[in-house]
């Protein structure tokens, strides 16, 4: 059975729930108050040395890191459907995935400010690179169906939530309807996973 160490308001899990469900896979969720510090206890420093959610053990095969999650189950239970092998394929993907960790990382940060309600110093900035990169997604699907390939892959949902959430950091996606477009595309697939702010 494959164990995920979930929070239900991280967007980074939620990345990982959406693959589970998009792949049909049963598992058990245990879940982590991240408020509270669950993720910095010393039991889960054994599961994840970096102590950041979240987590997977499948059947004893522990992976942290919500991208590299996202490869590990598109390899082992998706086939190439969801992580295609060709190269320049693959390389799109890899693109995306840095977007993902870097510009759509500053979304994620916005929003905890605003709803950890943390000094807001930094949040002009972390706003400012997460339109930077809410400007490449805009111009890349005003063309394009999905992000890396013509249907949707782990590209797609590493960027989804945190893209979807910016609200939520005071950053509004009126001035990007293509990436609105998007989000309603994946919204729309079957077995999609909702949490807050996502429905």
């Amino acid at each position: 059975m494959i164990k995920l160490y979930d929070s239900a308001l991280s967007g980074n899990c939620h990345k990982v729930r959406m693959m589970l469900g998009f792949l049909g896979l049963a598992h058990e969720k245990i879940d982590m108050n991240w408020a509270r510090g669950d993720h910095r206890l010393d039991w889960f420093r054994a599961v994840n040395p970096r102590a950041q959610l979240p987590a997977l053990d499948d059947a004893g095969t522990v992976v942290w890191d919500s991208q590299a999650i996202l490869v590990y189950l598109a390899r082992t239970h998706g086939g190439e459907l969801w992580l295609p092998l060709e190269p320049m394929a693959l390389t799109r993907v890899m693109q995306w995935l840095m977007l993902a960790n870097e510009e759509v990382r500053a979304l994620a940060w916005a929003r905890v400010v605003v709803l950890m309600k943390q000094p807001r110093d930094k949040l002009p900035e972390l706003q400012s690179t997460g339109r930077a990169g809410l400007a490449v997604l805009e111009q890349h699907l005003r063309d394009h169906a999905w992000l890396a390939a013509d249907r949707v892959t782990i590209a797609d949902v590493a960027c989804f939530p945190y893209v979807g959430l910016a609200p939520q950091g005071e950053v509004s996606l009126a001035e990007y309807p293509s990436v609105s477009a998007w989000i309603s595309r994946i919204k729309a697939l079957p077995n999609y996973v909702p949490m807050p702010g996502l429905m």
